[in-house]
């Protein structure tokens, strides 16, 4: 009995680990999700490999062990890639932004999330699956007085931001061939520097290649935007995702390290950051929150304090 135990754990544990280390070999948008949890599931392998060790002290647990502890230790690494280098100096927060998707169905929270936005005293709001908060619109323009999507600009009513600042400049883009409308762009004045804001909302990795296809949209993008800029948004993928690192890595952009869990929001602190607030050089990340409320969504928001290096 211990024997069959041993190699159905062996070979199940195996497979996974196999399924994660395809990644250093090729990228297949199959395996887009399993490349997300990369940490996650090598420590899950790990402790499945200690209990193969209970059950049998044979070499291959010990092989599965540390194959499992090398993936989750460079994983780790990954993630922490792209941590913006720490200030020399305390640096202080010029702008509050506050990125939420708040979940397409989630109508019955309207009138929460409209206050929760109301009082989180950020400077800009990017929303995204905002529809339910259309009927709240007309209230929240009180405090926001600014916006861009939900009719204006825009027909639809996907991708939002609002502001307390009126805009230099603004846009709405399409990412791709899949969803329309999903790129939100706007400029505001901060203490005479004008920051540049990319709100965007990417299809599910494992969608075929149809988030290849906007990443690489948004990289041209980003790219031509001269001056400081945030980049913010449900990119439906961790950052430790391939092709979230080449984007990331070709467009200079910076993180936090560690980013706050968004979904899935049962696992609360214990998921995986698939929205993300990122930054570039003058802008600095003084910090990057997890706002604990979902108010009903799937994805907790983020709640960012961003500084200018002078």
């Amino acid at each position: 009995m211990r024997h069959t135990l041993f190699c159905v754990g062996s070979v199940l544990v195996s497979l996974l680990l196999a399924a994660i280390s395809l990644r250093y070999v090729t990228h297949t948008w199959l395996l887009a999700f399993v490349y997300s949890f990369q940490v996650h599931f090598a420590l899950a392998a790990l402790a499945a490999s200690l209990v193969l060790i209970l059950i049998r002290r044979h070499w291959y647990a010990y092989l599965l062990v540390t194959v499992s502890v090398l993936l989750a230790g460079h994983g780790v690494l990954m993630l922490k890639e792209f941590e913006a280098t720490p200030p020399a100096t305390a640096s202080r927060p010029l702008l509050r932004l506050m990125s939420f998707n708040i979940e397409n169905n989630n109508f019955q929270n309207s009138r929460r999330i409209a206050e929760t936005v109301m009082a989180s005293g950020a400077d800009v709001v990017t929303i995204l699956e905002s529809a339910p908060l259309l009927p709240e619109l007309p209230r929240i323009s009180a405090t926001y007085p600014y916006r861009i999507g939900c009719s204006v600009g825009t027909p639809g009513c996907d991708t939002l931001v609002l502001s307390k600042r009126p805009f230099i400049d603004q846009a709405v883009r399409t990412l791709g061939d899949l969803w329309p409308n999903r790129l939100a762009q706007v400029t505001i004045d901060v203490e005479g520097t004008p920051v540049h804001l990319a709100s965007v909302h990417l299809a599910k990795p494992y969608f075929d290649d149809f988030q290849l296809d906007e990443l690489w949209d948004l990289r041209g993008i980003v790219k031509k935007v001269d001056g400081p800029l945030v980049v913010a948004g449900d990119f439906n993928s961790a950052i430790i995702d391939p092709h979230i690192q080449d984007f990331v890595r070709a467009t200079g952009l910076n993180t936090v390290f560690p980013e706050p869990a968004t979904w899935p929001t049962q696992a609360g602190k214990f998921g995986i950051s698939i929205d993300h607030i990122l930054t570039r050089p003058p802008l600095r990340l003084v910090s990057v929150k997890q706002i604990t409320d979902s108010a009903g969504s799937n994805h907790y928001g983020l709640m960012a304090e961003i500084a200018i290096d002078r």
